[in-house]
């Protein structure tokens, strides 16, 4: 059986080098200009790099079993149970209850920043483009009344959503770099929430504010005329925040637990109600209980809607894989020991490498999933990476989080679906979107920086 902890001794650091720069390079070429599908990109570019780094054929074959198979047990249930359990808030206008009911509270002048926690709470469960397109009518409907740029709305949406993507699981983003990198979803959550919540506050009311008084956007005409929902048949506020909770309370429940009174009698129990796939099973079925048969949907409705979510995971869950497979190239190539000694020479911070390494893949490939998976599993190889507390691996998941969401532009597909749905041309884009994607990852960054260094001086 394979191991990874061993390295290529036979390779020098110039080859391992060049192993890793060929397989960058075939990387973008693939994605870039051949258009050829991410999975296959990073698993030929893997490959690549356990050529030209001299390893042989049955260790890189090891690798590649051993890379899947690792991390797809690890959060292939969890992307699953995920995607089923958005599909069940996104058909009960649950996403609309909590929209509408926060507007109302917060009233016309601050709604801005009732769009932002939306889309923060349903980015969470629900994939980033069917969070913007189901919740995009009711902020242009604000835009409309109020006769403001759309951009004062749509953007303090649009950054909510792009924390929730990137920073807090049950989202696929957080669990995949977390998995790689071997820390407990409870401290990410919180770490998470912390950097998420600065950033979507810079990013989305203050950004928004600022950007929507420059650039005047008017509505769209295909969305002006969208008519609106009925809300008394849609289902209660705190039921859905409650439902949307239950999962996070579960698994943060189950690490304060084990702090605090680890030999209790009550301990076994929250440790099963607290691991990921059993806390999301339990939001799922609840789920599927309170928002879907009691109001009115029926048993085969719901299969057909939840089997219908899981359409998108496979792409999902063979992207990240191949994340895990790029991490067992790199580790057995012994690329993982040249970045390691790289990194402590330069004497930079893990969590600023982990930031350096995801900005530079984002912007080569355009898209987080893929700038997540490849800067996870460069990270998670380099040596010594398994030693370091929970908390502070945590902020190194957010630091991948925060430099796979900056500079998002032409090779990112959220750009054009922002472009598009909108109605506004690529210089537009550039100044709202492209800049509040990039507020959004390095405020998240600095946060996750800041929360290190008081990790490492206490520590």
């Amino acid at each position: 059986m394979y191991d990874p902890t061993l390295s290529n001794a036979t390779a020098s650091t110039g080859q391992l080098v060049f192993a890793a720069l060929a397989g960058l390079a075939v990387l973008l070429i693939l994605i870039i200009a051949v258009k050829l599908h991410a999975m296959l990109s990073i698993l030929i570019s893997a490959c690549v790099i356990g050529f030209l780094s001299g390893m042989d054929i049955p260790t890189i074959i090891d690798s590649v079993g051993e890379g899947i198979g690792s991390t797809l047990k690890s959060i292939a249930l969890l992307i699953g149970l995920g995607s089923m359990f958005g599909a069940i808030l996104e058909i009960s206008g649950g996403a609309q209850r909590i929209a509408s009911t926060l507007v109302n509270s917060f009233g016309e002048k601050k709604a801005a920043w009732a769009l932002g926690i939306t889309g923060l709470v349903i980015a969470m469960p629900v994939f980033f483009d069917a969070g913007l397109i189901i919740l995009i009518p009711l902020a242009l409907s604000l835009a409309k009344s109020t006769k403001r740029s759309s951009l004062y709305y749509v953007i303090p949406l649009l950054a909510g959503l792009a924390v929730g993507h990137a920073f807090i699981p049950p989202t696929p983003g957080p669990i995949l770099v977390a998995s790689l990198l071997g820390v407990d979803l409870s401290y990410v959550i919180v770490v998470g929430l912390i950097c998420g919540v600065f950033a979507m506050i810079l990013a989305g009311p203050v950004f928004g504010s600022f950007i929507g008084g420059k650039i005047f956007v008017p509505i769209p005409s295909n969305i002006a005329e969208t008519p609106e929902y009925d809300e008394s048949k849609l289902p209660g506020f705190g039921t859905v925040v409650g439902i949307i909770f239950i999962p996070i309370i579960l698994i943060v429940l189950k690490t304060i637990a084990n702090v605090i009174a680890p030999e209790s009698a009550v301990m076994p129990i929250l440790t099963f109600l607290g691991e990921p796939f059993v806390a999301l099973s339990i939001a799922t079925i609840i789920a599927m209980i309170i928002l879907g048969i009691k109001h009115g949907y029926t048993r085969e409705e719901l299969e057909k809607v939840m089997t219908k979510s899981l359409e998108p995971t496979g792409m999902i869950l063979l992207v990240t894989a191949c994340g895990g497979v790029l991490k067992y190239i790199l580790q057995s190539s012994g690329l993982g020991d040249v970045i390691g000694n790289a990194v402590s020479g330069v004497g930079l911070p893990m969590v600023v490498v982990a930031f350096v390494i995801a900005v530079l893949v984002r912007l080569s490939v355009g898209s987080s999933t893929v700038a997540m998976t490849m800067a996870a599993g460069i990270v998670a190889a380099i040596p010594g990476i398994k030693e370091l507390s929970p908390l502070y691996l945590a902020c190194c998941t957010a630091a991948v989080a925060g430099g796979s969401t900056v500079c998002s532009h032409f090779n990112d597909s959220g750009f054009w679906l922002v472009k598009s749905l909108l109605q506004i041309d690529e210089k537009t884009t550039l100044k709202s979107w492209t800049i509040m994607e990039t507020i959004v990852g390095g405020s998240g960054f600095v946060v996750a920086l800041i929360i290190s260094l008081f990790v490492g001086f206490f520590g």
